[in-house]
Order: structure tokens, then sequence, then C-alpha cells
């Protein structure tokens, strides 16, 4: 587990199955930015039976406030195997909790366990253009951009422009001087 200020990241329990199910489908609360693919219940918990949601090239944290409520997810994934990182992931479940600071805090903590973990040299996020919100949360941790994707997603029945952030390891702090600092 790792604890922030405001947020605490942790891997997923089996108990928590049916809740992130529930959270993942409600269509209702998702933003924007955020397809409406579903799964079926069946496959997901199939998914986590199989790996914990946890592999060499794939996880998936959540992301909690202080008293355990689930607010979000943050994961990871190797997007293309030429490349030496892995593409961040996350979203905020319910809109209640947009705006609060928690995947900020998040995305900061994660990523410098990203390189805390894994030998490798650089983290990227892809959001929409139109996605000021991730824009914002990724530049506050440090993420830099460096072009945009054009045409590079379907969603909603259309294609969308992505833009590309990343962070590489000498730009993160340690994680260890991180969570001191907290």
């Amino acid at each position: 587990m790792l604890r922030g200020k405001n947020i605490i990241l942790r891997t997923v329990r089996e108990s928590d199955i049916d809740e992130m199910f529930n959270l993942e489908s409600e269509i209702s609360e998702r933003g924007d930015f955020d397809a409406f693919q579903l799964m079926s219940e069946p496959r997901y918990k199939a998914d986590y039976r199989e790996t914990g949601f946890w592999k060499e090239d794939f996880g998936i944290m959540l992301v909690t406030d202080l008293d355990g409520e689930i607010v979000g997810m943050i994961s990871f994934f190797k997007s293309a195997k030429y490349v030496d990182g892995y593409e961040i992931g996350y979203k905020i479940y319910k809109k209640c909790n947009r705006g609060k600071g928690y995947m900020t805090e998040a995305l900061h903590i994660f990523s410098a366990y990203m390189f805390s973990i894994k030998p490798i040299v650089r983290l990227a996020v892809n959001m929409f253009t139109d996605n000021i919100a991730s824009r914002k949360i990724a530049e506050k941790c440090g993420y830099q951009y460096e072009g945009t994707m054009r045409k590079a997603v379907f969603c909603r029945g259309k294609h969308y422009d992505m833009h590309l952030f990343s962070l590489l390891r000498d730009e993160c702090a340690c994680l260890s001087d991180l969570l001191a600092s907290i």
C-alpha cells in the first residue's frame, strides 16, 4: 500500500471485484473521455482470478480516499513492445470525486513507484486533446507534451486526436523521498 496525503494506492483485493465491476459499468458516471465499452461480469471476474489484475506488463491499483472508499483506478500497460516504458491510464469513477486532486496525487506517487520497481526509462500518458483536466494532471506531475497523434482513437462513433505526454526516470522524484515528504 502506498499512502499519500489524501489518497491510498493499493492493489485490487478479491473483495473489491463486485464494487469495481459496478463502478466500471456505470455509464452515467463516466466522463466525456471514457469509452462506452462494457465487459461481461464473468470475463471481468475471470481476468481477476487469472492475474489479480497484476502481471509483468500490466497492472491496476485502486485509488482510495483515506477512509478506504474507492474513488478511482490507475494502471500501467505495454502499449508497444519496442518502447522502453509503459503507458499509464487513470480514471476517477464518480463525478462527485473529480476535481479534488485525488488523481494528481495518485499519478505522482504511481509514477515514482513504477520507476522504483521497473527498469524502464519512460512513462507515457495519452489523452483526448479536449481532456483539459487530464492534461493538467499530467503537467502537475512533471509529464511533458511530446506531440499529437492524429485520429488515434475511435470512440463514441468517431475518431479523436490524442496528446502524448511523457515522464523520464531522471525527471521523477525518488519514491522514498516522495513518500517521506508527505
